[in-house]
């Protein structure tokens, strides 16, 4: 089987505990960003090396969200209001002129967790995620080909856990009852600088934020909100299941 035209990087939000819950963000957020290879590497590539070697120098940087948000380690210039509105800015419009779906999941863990479950938040996101991803390239007639799922490493027995539970739904243990034949898994450190992972990471808090505070104003979910993937999919009943979509963000309730 040959590899397809598309690539996939995955990145969360939040953590799939539901042992303590967050108060301020009561959230697992699930986001599989897919690239056409071609525009990946031609375009969205590029684009954010030019953007790294205008603000640092060097293309070495990590466009770490959590970082970028608390002005550390390599953003702490952003402390300066001037360079903090241009960076913004740029990397709003940077993200905005970059061609790619959205396949996410949002598991609001209060209401999650008061139902029996026998799988966590992480597995139940999976799952959504990759049957997204499945419709998706059955719709537009491009199944048949290997596709490869970028993850980050996290640490050696979360690993294993999600590389068996991702087998197991590709081999067919879905609620579509079907394999996903050429779904290939792969782990990245986040070290390893991929534009895609980045990506991935820019996008999984702010699709949560635009759900937990739907009023807030919200310039990246703004950006990304058109990006977000409309398959339908077979969802549990459980409530506390959210796949957000391109329409305004429900808040809980």
């Amino acid at each position: 089987m040959q590899n397809g035209e598309y690539i996939f990087y995955a990145d969360e939000s939040g953590d799939h505990s539901l042992v303590s819950v967050d108060s301020a963000y009561p959230l697992f957020v699930l986001t599989i960003c897919g690239f056409k290879i071609v525009e990946y590497t031609q375009r969205t590539v590029p684009s954010f090396q030019r953007f790294k070697f205008r603000y640092f120098g060097h293309d070495m940087t990590v466009l770490h969200e959590h970082e970028i948000r608390k002005q550390a380690g390599e953003f702490v210039f952003l402390t300066d209001l001037t360079l903090r509105e241009s960076f913004q800015k740029d990397l709003t419009d940077l993200v905005e002129a970059a061609r790619f779906d959205i396949f996410s999941c949002i598991i609001d863990k209060r209401m999650f967790r008061a139902d029996f479950f026998p799988d966590n938040p992480y597995q139940v996101g999976l799952s959504i995620c990759l049957q997204m991803v499945y419709r998706h390239l059955q719709k537009i007639g491009k199944l048949g080909s290997n596709y490869h799922f970028v993850f980050e490493k996290r640490g050696d027995k979360e690993d294993r856990d999600l590389e068996l539970e991702f087998l197991r739904i590709v081999a067919g243990q879905n609620p579509m009852r079907v394999p996903f034949e050429g779904f290939k898994l792969r782990f990245a450190d986040k070290k390893s600088n991929s534009t895609g992972m980045q990506l991935a990471d820019l996008t999984a808090r702010p699709l949560g934020l635009a759900y937990l505070r739907p009023t807030q104003m919200n310039r990246a979910y703004d950006v990304i909100q058109s990006k977000l993937c409309t398959i339908k999919v077979p969802v549990s009943a459980l409530r506390g299941i959210v796949i957000p979509s391109p329409k305004k963000a429900k808040g809980p309730g």
